[in-house]
């Protein structure tokens, strides 16, 4: 696993790390990113779901910060890292937003955040703590939280092959989906398992298709999108 001074070293060089399967993949982490906020918010408008108090767990160089305080209109966003030297880029991110910034030592879970996002996380705590980090997330949680985890997608071969060569995913294992289910479901009740991103570099005029494409698992991401009982 990466640990936390290998991603504080990396934390200023974020960005050129990802740019060559960015090159591959057609398109920005920004985009990306929106992407996967936007996804969240149509489907929790579906069900009439308005958070206000939204949490990034493993928001590292902070870019879905300011989305999730923007497409949300969220009153309050923290984002939590154990990387300090990454929290510090994020807080450079976000501008004027009013987001708080903190390790998960240093922050108390008090159980009253409506949604946490999670992108691309998991795979990098270790099995044996991967257990502990979900009853973490449920306990920052209220009562009928949302969690909202995004993870790659090792069955898609471009994502599998990216993974095994990126030097930010060195030592990296990931989850397949029915693993991260499993995870999320001991301590929440899972609503639904998406897949996105299936077009890559030339064939991107085709992600239009991807709403209708969403259940088929082999997106290079998905997300488990689960409630807290």
């Amino acid at each position: 696993m990466q640990t936390k001074a290998e991603f504080d070293k990396s934390a200023r060089n974020y960005e050129a790390l990802f740019r060559p399967w960015l090159k591959i993949a057609g398109a920005s982490r920004e985009y990306f990113a929106r992407s996967r906020v936007n996804w969240l918010s149509f489907l929790l408008r579906e069900q009439g779901f308005v958070p206000k108090r939204v949490m990034d767990f493993g928001c590292g160089t902070g870019m879905s910060l300011s989305l999730l305080a923007d497409v949300f209109d969220a009153e309050q966003v923290i984002g939590l890292d154990p990387s300090e030297e990454s929290l510090a880029v994020a807080g450079e991110s976000v501008g004027s937003r009013a987001v708080q910034l903190a390790t998960p030592g240093k922050y108390v879970p008090q159980q009253n955040i409506d949604l946490v996002f999670c992108n691309g996380v998991f795979h990098h705590i270790p099995k044996a703590e991967q257990p502990a980090a979900i009853n973490y997330v449920c306990r920052c949680l209220r009562s009928g939280g949302m969690f909202a985890m995004w993870e790659n997608n090792p069955w898609n071969p471009m994502q599998s092959f990216a993974m095994k060569h990126s030097e930010i995913d060195k030592n990296a294992i990931p989850l397949r989906p029915p693993e991260s289910r499993q995870l999320v479901a001991s301590q929440f009740s899972v609503i639904r398992t998406d897949y996105l991103f299936f077009f890559p570099g030339y064939f991107t005029w085709l992600r239009p298709l991807e709403k209708i494409l969403i259940k088929m698992p082999l997106g290079a991401q998905y997300q488990i999108l689960a409630r807290k009982q």
